[in-house]
């Protein structure tokens, strides 16, 4: 049997080929650029409320701008001299805790001491990642800055480029893709927000140790779907249990009735139908998320999903209008 292979195949087979690692040495920039589209989703809505209200859309998002970065530095300034206190301190006595809460179970202190020295290293480095890298932070702020300043000229864009039928399902598709991550990000924002203010208040209320690293734990954890929750409530429950087994079982409640109010009330009130995954895929999301790319795969996951889930929707929706078309 002769198998033959047409120039066109060996052609078209390279250029994908050289495609995909074009794509592999420019992973970064993807990156940055689909987390400035995500920010950009999610600031859109108050630059059309500044314009309404005659604001220049360069003045309204340097406005924007300045309003996130006074808020951001107003919190640094109040909680972080008490974050870095109570953080370091609950770092330095987490290995006492352990011991003083052994005696309640039969548990290995050596493997446990194996398996949260690479957790701890690992948070370590993200967070040291996370404020040493400020060229990629300032480069994200330029590339949503940019994003919403052009995004009234999407359309022309995007016409220059593919034409304008092309050019015009290009921009329905992104429309729709916007409408869905902004509402995504700023759902998750709120409820970031709502879960570490309600634990921060609950931990008070019980008179736990370190409430606000814990509580400010339990609002960042909140961004990976369905682990998130449970792993912020364990180093709560730890430091409670050393204390006493009571004021852990409070705690254990206190994050209960959180994830109560949190998915039965918050969630379904902010997020509506912004997301719209089953539990069993979003699951498996987190799981592929964290074995490609860690933590920062987890949190993005649901959103790059979902884009996926719009794009395939809309060629779905496209071929069988076409097809109904065909047929009549």
């Amino acid at each position: 049997m002769n198998i033959e292979i047409s120039i066109r195949t060996v052609i078209v087979t390279l250029a994908i080929l050289a495609g995909f690692w074009v794509i592999g040495q420019i992973l970064d920039i993807l990156f940055l650029l689909f987390i400035a589209f995500l920010l950009m989703t999610a600031l859109h809505p108050l630059v059309l409320v500044l314009e309404r209200l005659r604001v220049p859309r360069f003045l309204g998002i340097l406005l924007i701008y300045a309003v996130m970065f006074g808020l951001f530095g107003v919190s640094l300034v109040g909680a972080v001299p008490t974050l870095i206190t109570q953080s370091g301190t609950l770092i330095s006595e987490l290995p006492g805790f352990i011991t003083r809460v052994l005696p309640y179970w039969n548990i290995d202190a050596g493997a446990i001491s194996q398996q949260i020295q690479p957790i701890g290293e690992g948070l370590v480095k993200v967070t040291l990642g996370i404020f040493s890298n400020i060229l990629a932070v300032v480069t994200v702020l330029v590339f949503t800055f940019y994003f919403l300043l052009e995004r009234r000229h999407a359309n022309d864009i995007l016409t220059s480029v593919f034409g304008e039928i092309v050019a015009k399902q290009m921009l329905t598709i992104l429309r729709s893709i916007e409408r869905r991550l902004g509402a995504w990000v700023r759902g998750q924002l709120l409820l970031m927000a709502a879960v570490g203010v309600l634990s921060y208040i609950g931990l008070l209320i019980l008179h736990v140790e370190f409430a606000l690293p814990l509580a400010i734990l339990a609002g960042l954890l909140e961004i990976v779907p369905m682990v998130g929750p449970v792993l912020s409530a364990i180093p709560a429950i730890l430091v409670a249990l050393a204390t006493s087994p009571l004021l852990a079982l409070s705690v254990v409640a206190l994050y209960i009735v959180v994830q109560q109010l949190e998915n039965n009330l918050l969630v379904p009130f902010i997020m509506k139908k912004s997301v719209g995954l089953a539990p069993l895929v979003t699951i498996t999301l987190l799981m592929v998320g964290v074995r490609l790319s860690g933590l920062a795969g987890a949190v993005l996951s649901v959103p790059i999903a979902l884009v996926v889930q719009e794009i395939a929707t809309s060629v779905l929706v496209k071929r069988a209008s076409q097809k109904h078309i065909g047929i009549s």
